[in-house]
């Protein structure tokens, strides 16, 4: 059975949490693939939202078998918070969640560099989460991690102390204060709840479920304009957020991946710095932030928000090879008069559609406008009682991809979804 992919189109934040949930029926397993604690995938049940930070989507479904793969990078005491909050009881959470003995463990000194590294950016910050993600994947990608797989060695707190102390001799050279302790405490709480789980060789795992006919969907975190590769770099993740990082995150081959699901939003958002060439500084802009609520879900910092832009749409899906797409927080755009979609960029007096690895270049902007529309969208079930101006909108954008819009958001919760 091949395994499907699901991942963000634009710069995070598009919703994947809750399309994730809303697809885990037909899956048997949901394996996520990279990131770490900077995500959160939120998801609206009964009238409650949950934030999920490592633990993948399909988490509240019964049944379904949920893993953490090896391309993520783990804070115990984040795990242990997100556990403890879930409301499902822990013997029940034991048999849906398995943890790689791959993954990558962030340790409170990752955080506190994360912390150091940024300060000293002064005016040229990142935008960082502060989570501790990029030292995290640093030591990995220099070999000097600890993994979940360590936690079962008997010198573990000898290993655990020879990678703090190595950190505390970096920020003696980053004149920045901080408070160990404040940290260790719940990372070690962490660290013996994470030992209560299942931790094993998922790549065998997922690969041998694979061949038993057993569906699969690999869960991506943040978006292909913040991967470490192909997007605004330096202002990214530091992971590959693209669906070649599901074949590395999990231990699957190419030759064993279906469809891959691309999730993008109506219109587009960032957090923190870097270049968004739609980005509206206006009270278009605060009323879409506000419609939308878009604030982190990690962070609470607002996002900046803006027209959707297409060239960079169409770059996200030439890198990911995008079966289908699926549109979220269309329910936002209502009550808009007219709606803008970003059509091609301007350089040097020539109409371009490439996304430039420079993001310094100048570039101007060509717009495409609808007709907004003013109706309430959030009861709609078929495509077909959609508002006309919206159903122009969602068909001019495959006309333009060559991509089916499969799945359109109508709202937050789990059954406010329209499936084509």
């Amino acid at each position: 059975m091949k395994i499907d992919i699901l991942l963000g189109l634009q710069w995070g934040d598009e919703g994947k949490g809750k399309i994730v949930d809303a697809l885990s029926p037909g899956y048997d397993v949901i394996a996520r693939f990279q990131g770490g604690p900077n995500a959160g995938h939120s998801l609206e049940i009964n009238n409650v939202k949950h934030v999920l930070h490592l633990i993948p989507s399909g988490i509240f479904h019964p049944g379904k078998l949920n893993i953490i793969g090896n391309g993520v990078v783990l804070d115990p005491a984040v795990f242990r918070q997100e556990i403890e909050h879930l409301g499902i009881p822990l013997d029940e959470l034991r048999k849906r969640l398995i943890i790689s003995s791959r993954t990558h463990l962030i340790l409170p000194t990752h955080r506190i560099l994360d912390a150091a590294y940024e300060n000293r950016k002064g005016n040229h910050k990142i935008g960082s989460t502060l989570k501790g993600i990029g030292p995290a994947y640093t030591d990995k990608a220099s070999r000097n991690g600890i993994r979940t797989g360590d936690l079962l060695r008997e010198d573990f707190t000898r290993l655990y102390e020879e990678h703090v102390n190595c950190h505390i001799e970096l920020l003696k050279n980053l004149d920045h204060s901080f408070d160990l302790k404040a940290y260790e405490q719940g990372w070690f709480e962490g660290i013996e709840l994470l030992r209560s789980f299942r931790i094993d060789n998922t790549e065998y795992l997922i690969n041998e479920l694979a061949s038993k006919g057993k569906k699969i969907l690999a869960e991506g975190a943040q978006g292909t304009m913040l991967d470490l590769d192909f997007g605004s770099y330096p202002f990214v993740t530091s992971s590959n957020t693209t669906s070649g990082g599901a074949c590395t995150g999990l231990g699957i081959s190419p030759r064993l991946t279906g469809e891959v699901f691309g999730i993008f939003k109506a219109y587009c958002t960032r957090v923190g710095s870097g270049p968004f060439p739609t980005e509206l500084s206006d009270s278009t802009g605060e009323r879409l932030r506000e419609r939308g609520h878009e604030y982190g879900a990690t962070t609470g910092r607002p996002r900046r928000c803006g027209w959707l832009d297409l060239p960079a749409l169409k770059y996200a899906i030439m890198i990911n090879g995008v079966t289908r797409l699926f549109m979220t927080k269309s329910d936002v755009l209502s009550g808009f008069g007219t709606i803008k979609v970003c059509r091609s960029y301007i350089r040097g007096n020539k109409e371009s559609m490439e996304v430039l690895a420079d993001s310094n270049i100048e570039t101007g902007l060509i717009y495409e406008e609808f007709d907004g529309w003013s109706e309430d969208i959030s009861r709609i079930r078929e495509f077909s009682q959609l508002p006309a101006s919206l159903r122009r909108y969602i068909e001019y954008i495959e006309q333009e991809t060559g991509i089916p819009v499969s799945l359109v958001s109508v709202g937050p919760g789990r059954n406010e979804t329209i499936f084509r």
